[in-house]
């Protein structure tokens, strides 16, 4: 008879990793990291209990879109105002002053929605424009995306 073990949070294990994002495809990087956010990887993943692990990205400005997403893409939000409906570019967005929104925003909406669990395991996704971070003091370890993660 096998069991079927699931942990508690306080089980739960919580590694720190840092991803360079230049030239990895948008979809490719946020799929690994919102699996990893998640802790979908680890052989003792429960779904209803934050497992996951704390996901440092730096270089957001330096992050590849593929094809005409650079043109094409876009973000619609709207300000709750009449006539309030906006635009982003995704290409506009990455060169502008906060391209690390473009990152967030791709593996936020690969994530649960709108539930206090997924809003805590987003909380472990930290994005970095250029390549210095202020998490030193918890020795991420460097993550290399290769092929097992999608990128070629």
């Amino acid at each position: 008879m096998q069991l079927t073990h699931s942990i508690n949070a306080a089980a739960a294990k919580h590694e720190w990793f840092v991803i360079d994002a230049t030239d990895v495809p948008l979809g490719r990087l946020a799929t690994t990291v919102a699996l990893r956010l998640r802790g979908k990887h680890k052989p003792n993943y429960t779904p209803h209990v934050d497992n996951g692990d704390h996901i440092i990205v730096i270089n957001a400005e330096k992050i590849k879109l593929t094809g005409h997403k650079a043109q094409n893409m876009e973000y619609h939000y709207h300000t709750g105002y009449v006539g309030g409906l906006k635009t982003i570019i995704a290409g506009n967005e990455r060169s502008g002053k906060h391209p690390e929104r473009l990152i967030e925003r791709a593996v936020e909406r690969m994530m649960p929605k709108e539930s206090p669990l997924a809003r805590q395991m987003f909380t472990k996704l930290h994005v970095y424009k250029g390549d210095t971070h202020p998490h030193a003091a918890q020795q991420p370890k460097p993550f290399k995306l290769g092929a097992k993660e999608g990128v070629r």
